[in-house]
């Protein structure tokens, strides 16, 4: 499958379809049995839609071209769609864990639990294709929207599971306090998922750099040109959304023109393109003859330059 970014939101649509379908059998199968491991179930599944919400607003900020306020994008909207969703889990968590204490001090039993199972497996079934498929999209567009989407559904899965291997120890055993217990071991998972996406969507707002199999891709770019007596310093990068940046200084003789300098800097930020199809690549001439081109390497090197002595 091979869409362009500006379609993701119809990825976004599917998910809050899927969270609305699973809402209604999961709620549907809580109301049958009075399971709160079920319960538990439920409320992740409607944070699944509020998620799905969120990512379908961040998606289409996202797209919006570059403006004059905006002049590398809007692609960094993704991170809060994640970060609102990390968020949330951890909410849920906190809801489910609150129920399960409640069950554990007073039990109740078990009821129709055969249909409320088999509701739950449909709901996880369901949960299981669309992440597969938001899992795919999401990481072949670099969607960090879609890819904490896909990661919340299949947590989602693994807990539909978890519940149901729990309801059915309840009905063999008749250990009612297994019921709650499974739903406070739900509420951990979600836990560890939220702070997950949490930490991942707080690295992006803070220009976290690529990632080291990309960055390896970009020096071995530089290591061709090397060789030929070219030379490299200042590389930086960071990752902001979907888009992909990459800066570095290249240092030539000093007696080369202008002309074939810029010919060079065309060279080389095509071949990093090359390998990082996504990558906005800016490039920097200085003269290996000029020591000041040595001490040009830092943030900060403007300010220093017209610090008084």
């Amino acid at each position: 499958m091979d869409v362009q970014r500006s379609s993701l939101t119809r990825f976004a649509w599917l998910s809050i379809g899927a969270a609305v379908l699973t809402i209604v059998l999961k709620t549907g199968a809580y109301l049958i049995t009075g399971s709160v491991g079920l319960l538990s179930d439920a409320v992740e599944s409607l944070v699944n839609l509020v998620s799905g919400i969120m990512a379908l607003a961040m998606l289409k900020i996202a797209e919006r071209p570059a403006d004059e306020d905006h002049a590398y994008g809007h692609s960094k909207a993704e991170y809060f769609s994640s970060g609102v969703e990390g968020g949330l889990i951890l909410v849920a968590a906190v809801s489910i864990a609150i129920a399960a204490v409640l069950r554990i001090i007073a039990p109740r039993p078990l009821e129709a639990v055969g249909l409320g199972m088999f509701m739950s497996a449909a709901a996880a079934v369901v949960n299981l294709v669309v992440a597969l498929l938001l899992l795919r999209v999401g990481r072949r567009h670099n969607s960090i929207t879609l890819e904490a989407n896909a990661h919340h559904l299949l947590t989602d899965v693994w807990t539909s599971v978890g519940v149901i291997a729990g309801v059915g120890l309840v009905v063999l055993t008749n250990w009612l306090w297994l019921d709650p217990f499974v739903a406070l071991l739900v509420a951990a998972n979600i836990v560890w998922t939220g702070m997950r996406i949490v930490q991942r969507s707080v690295g992006g707002l803070m220009d976290v750099a690529l990632s080291t199999e990309d960055m390896t891709a970009v020096r071995k770019v530089l290591q061709t040109y090397e060789q030929t007596g070219i030379q490299f310093h200042a590389l930086r990068s960071r990752q902001s959304g979907a888009r992909k940046f990459v800066s570095t200084h290249v240092l030539v003789p000093g007696d080369w023109t202008v002309q074939r300098g810029h010919e060079l800097l065309d060279r080389i930020e095509a071949d990093i393109c090359g390998v990082l199809p996504d990558a906005a690549v800016f490039t920097h001439l200085e003269s290996l003859d000029d020591p000041a081109s040595w001490e040009d390497q830092t943030l900060e090197r403007g300010g220093k330059k017209n610090q008084s002595p």
